[in-house]
């Protein structure tokens, strides 16, 4: 059991939850024990695509964080939340309300390379304590705007013609990026104030809704103890790197410690494979092969 299962998480579950389901669920499948992980925070208030680590695939988690990722998300015009969600309290009105055509007009300047503040209601720290537990707390949370990359942005779906009350978007952005800050953003270039109803994560990295499943469907497959069915194999959360086929000689140096020479490859990363089975994670230079994550198989 060493790979990957993508959850459709449902509204009101933390990510840290989410792993523990997919515990519970190889436990009631008798598959033993198994490191589990997950790739990617998700707010209990946002769905969508979680992909959950297990077995040797958690070493490749963090590599999971650092990708990019595809949300849908609504935007309500009138009101801002002290949280930029619906689960605040409000803090701000307006009784402007954009057309279809401002919005579209406006959307080129929050695509590309953006600067944005986050939330305060976020899991950054401040001086040692998470934001979030300093606004909750009432005190003033001041955050460094930080650069991020908004690689498309696009209207998913209108209520009306007319002026609108709420619009969702879909956004693909790449790491760091928070979604309540770019419709808060949005909503003030527009002359108006807004915060996030909806917000469904549609893809991380190479991982999509297509192969998420429900928790319900997650407790069927451990019933029937066939959860490796629904678990992609670790090669799939590197499916943008080259793979590196080795000797048995080399493979053996590699789970050594060692650097291999003379290796035609070019630099950068690679899935370093005897035969059909992973070995490592490996970083090519000038023809040496370095270990960057070793895989236990």
């Amino acid at each position: 059991m060493h790979g990957w299962i993508i959850l459709d998480k449902p509204l009101g579950l933390g990510s840290t939850q989410g792993v523990s389901a997919v515990k519970r669920a190889l436990r009631q499948g008798g598959y033993g024990k198994w490191k589990v992980g997950h790739g990617g925070t998700l707010d209990p208030l946002a769905t969508g695509v979680l992909p959950i680590a297990v077995g040797e695939a958690t070493k490749l988690a963090g590599r999971m964080l650092d990708s990019d990722k595809v949300y849908d998300f609504t935007i309500r015009f009138g009101e801002q939340t002290d949280t930029l969600d619906a689960e605040g309290k409000g803090v701000a009105t307006s009784d402007v309300r954009p057309t279809r055509t401002a919005l579209e007009a406006v959307l080129p300047r929050f695509t590309g390379p953006i600067e944005q503040v986050p939330p305060a209601y976020s899991a950054l720290k401040v001086d040692g304590e998470r934001a979030y537990d300093l606004a909750r707390a009432g005190a003033e949370v001041v955050l460094a705007t930080r650069a991020v990359t908004i690689h498309a942005l696009t209207v998913a779906a209108v209520a009306d013609a007319g002026v609108l009350e709420e619009v969702t978007l879909s956004a693909h952005v790449s790491k760091g990026t928070y979604i309540r800050s770019l419709a808060r953003d949005i909503a003030l270039a527009l002359g108006t104030v807004g915060y996030v109803t909806m917000l469904r994560r549609t893809k991380a990295g190479p991982f999509d809704l297509s192969q998420a499943i429900s928790l319900d469907n997650l407790d069927q497959h451990a019933m029937a103890r066939t959860l490796e069915q629904r678990l992609l194999p670790l090669r799939a959360g590197l499916d943008d790197i080259p793979a590196l086929s080795l000797t048995p000689d080399q493979a053996g140096a590699l789970r050594q410690g060692r650097v291999l020479a003379g290796i035609a490859a070019v630099d950068g990363l690679h899935f370093a494979l005897l035969g059909d089975a992973p070995v490592a994670l490996v970083e090519v230079t000038d023809g040496n092969v370095r270990v960057e994550r070793g895989f236990n198989l």
